[in-house]
Parts: structure tokens; C-alpha cells; sequence
């Protein structure tokens, strides 16, 4: 990894390879985790009125947007976190809040610290628009106000998890983020993607750097 990452020279895994790894191991997380999904639909709709799934616009691969998926965790909704926003670094705001986010419930809570919020991106995977591995997507937004070597991250789809998440999740600045993601984005071969989705599965197991 050292020798790539000192030539300057990229390590990609082919798109084929990757392609058959996200839709094959998404569509088996799906079998096996529908009950679980189920589970969070059903609580989500007692907990209070709105939505079951969240959609909003995040940025892809290229810059494209595409509509996110996760289960709405905040009683209030989540479309307008960035009106309710202080004016300054918007991305430190949102992306690394102190504390538990204050408009989660409990059931909120206990999604977002068992990690069950995330699985609808399970669909983003099977479409294509993510991947199961690589640098989480931001809101246009965010994406408006970085400098242009952020935008790198970009030559990569996003991904539900990454190395920035298996390295302090949010616990990380999001300058820190930054450059694992732009770390990933120059050196990700398919085995890197393995093995950062088997720590990412203790991760989750351990709730360490959930909020």
C-alpha cells in the first residue's frame, strides 16, 4: 500500500468486480435483514407522524446528485437541518454536531446507535447510485463550499461505509474525514474494501462513534 500511495499512482479494483461485490453482498444483507427493517418501519411510524424514509439530494459519483435513503430519525424531519443552521462552517455543524443530536427521540437514538438508520442505502447500492464501500455522500450544501482538492472525493461512488468510518466515525473533524476519504479515493484495491467492510461489522457491533 505504501509503494502505491508514495508513486502517486492510483489503485483502483475494476468496476465489474466491485459492481458484482455491492449488488451481491446488498441484496443478501437485505434478505437477511428484513425483519430488522421491518422492525424500523413499524417504529419509526409509532414514534411520530411523517415519513418512514428520508430522501434527500446528496452528491455522487462525478458530482451527480441522487436521492439518499436512511429512516427518519428526527421527530421534527431532517429536510430542513440546514435552514435551522447557524451561518459558519456548515459541514462541522452538521456532519460532526456535539452531543446527541437534540431533535432525536429515544427511538431516533436507538436507530442511529445500532446503525439502522443507514440500511435503506442498501437500495442505493443495489441502483447503483452508491456502493457498499467508500466516501459518505454530502449535501449540496456542503459540497458548495468546499475547496476544489475536496472534490477528488468525487471520482469514487459513495459509500454507506468507508475507511473514514472504521477510523473514528464521528468522533473524526470532518477535516480528518476529508483526508481518509481522499486516502481511500487513491488506493482502494477490492481486498481494502473487504477488509474495511469486516471491521466496519464490529464497528457497528460496538456502537463506538455512533450518534
Amino acid at each position: 500500500m505504501g509503494k502505491a500511495l508514495e508513486s502517486g499512482v492510483p489503485v483502483y479494483p475494476t468496476p465489474r468486480a466491485k459492481r458484482w461485490m455491492d449488488v451481491t453482498l446488498a441484496t443478501l444483507a437485505l434478505a437477511v435483514l428484513w425483519p430488522i427493517w421491518l422492525l424500523a418501519c413499524v417504529l419509526v411510524r409509532l414514534d411520530s407522524p411523517g415519513p418512514i424514509l428520508l430522501r434527500q439530494k446528496r452528491v455522487g459519483k462525478d458530482g451527480r446528485l441522487f436521492q439518499f435513503y436512511k429512516f427518519r430519525t428526527l421527530a421534527r424531519g431532517e429536510e430542513d437541518l440546514c435552514v435551522r443552521l447557524p451561518q459558519g462552517d456548515l459541514s462541522q455543524q452538521l456532519l460532526s454536531p456535539p452531543g446527541p443530536n437534540p431533535w432525536a427521540g429515544a427511538i431516533g437514538r436507538a436507530l442511529r446507535a445500532t446503525t439502522v438508520d443507514e440500511l435503506p442505502q442498501l437500495l442505493n447500492v443495489i441502483k447503483g447510485d452508491m456502493s457498499l464501500v467508500g466516501p459518505r455522500p454530502d449535501l449540496p450544501e456542503i459540497v458548495s463550499r468546499w475547496p476544489p482538492y475536496y472534490l477528488e472525493r468525487h471520482k469514487v461512488k459513495p459509500g454507506m461505509t468507508g475507511l473514514a468510518q472504521i477510523n473514528g466515525r464521528s468522533d473524526l473533524t470532518y477535516e480528518e474525514k476529508i483526508k481518509y476519504d481522499l486516502e481511500y479515493v487513491r488506493y482502494h484495491p477490492l481486498r481494502r474494501d473487504i477488509e474495511i467492510l469486516w471491521r466496519t461489522v464490529w464497528l457497528v457491533l460496538s456502537k463506538r462513534g455512533a450518534r
